[in-house]
């Protein structure tokens, strides 16, 4: 013990008092400068001015994230208000376009009301003349029509759509009025002008005319058949060289598997239902010496 003792009054007392304070606070350590401890803090228990930061962990999410802005960028904002501004005006010209086929619509059916009189009996040129009738109202209306497109230069085929039906239907129409008048094709040309349409601004759709005439051919089996019962044997005659032309004419196209080549296949079913009427009046001798040639 007086060794002990002795060794402990050897040490200088500076030593013993770091020595003391360092088993208070472990985190501590010496640092000898020139002969001379000192001692250095290691967290907030021995400095608060030289306390380590708190780890990342401690930190919050929303100081790591950038500042929020408050509005878009201008050019998105920008961009989509055009966008508004374009819609807006699109809605505006589809309505007007709406407003004219529901009466392009109406005329049609009218139109078709008409014509649907001469299956019933001989042509009537009053029956022709009131179809002729609806057909001047749906050229004013293809007008007014012409007169929205030009609001909207090279915007033909992006509304062409709305109207489309309407115009294969009408061109059916007037190309069977047309048949009964001279027995003859109605030409594009000679439909766009009963139409009123202009090929340089506002004109007839190729494949709506194509297709008018498919619609036009249904018709003409029914109309075959009612005017061979109402006593016209040469009408089979007539009809069966003309869908044959037209059939023969049509084998010239180059048609894609759409709408269009499904109603031109169908119409070889129109003709042979022509042609069986034709054989049935003339294997019977019936109509006139012209009609069995």
């Amino acid at each position: 013990m007086r060794a002990v003792a002795g060794f402990r009054n050897a040490i200088p007392a500076p030593l013993l008092s770091l020595a003391a304070a360092s088993r208070r606070s472990p985190s501590c350590h010496l640092l000898t400068r020139g002969g001379t401890p000192s001692r250095l803090p290691c967290s907030s228990s021995c400095s608060p001015s030289m306390a380590t930061p708190p780890p990342p962990s401690c930190v919050s999410a929303s100081s790591a994230l950038p500042p929020s802005s408050s509005s878009a960028p201008a050019s998105l904002e920008k961009q989509f208000e055009d966008f508004r501004v374009q819609l807006d005006e699109t809605a505006s010209v589809r309505e007007r376009i709406r407003a004219v086929v529901m009466k392009m619509e109406a005329t049609v059916r009218l139109m078709n009301s008409r014509l649907l009189l001469v299956h019933h009996s001989l042509p009537n040129p009053d029956v022709l003349e009131k179809a002729r009738a609806q057909a001047g109202v749906l050229k004013g209306l293809f007008g007014r029509l012409a007169d929205i497109l030009r609001e909207c230069p090279g915007q033909y085929y992006r509304f062409h759509g709305d109207w489309r039906s309407e115009t294969q239907t009408a061109v059916s129409l007037i190309a069977f009025l047309h048949w009964l008048d001279t027995g003859s094709l109605l030409m594009h040309p000679e439909a766009e002008k009963i139409l009123g349409l202009d090929s340089s601004e506002f004109g007839l759709d190729i494949e709506d005319y194509l297709i008018g005439l498919c619609f036009m051919s249904n018709e003409l089996p029914r109309y075959v058949v009612n005017q061979v019962t109402a006593g016209d044997y040469d009408c089979p005659r007539k009809v069966l060289k003309f869908l044959t032309d037209l059939h023969a004419s049509f084998r010239m196209l180059n048609l894609r598997n759409d709408f269009l080549r499904k109603k031109f296949d169908g119409m070889k079913y129109e003709l042979r239902r022509v042609e069986e009427v034709y054989y049935d009046v003339k294997i019977r001798g019936l109509g006139s010496a012209d009609s069995t040639q």
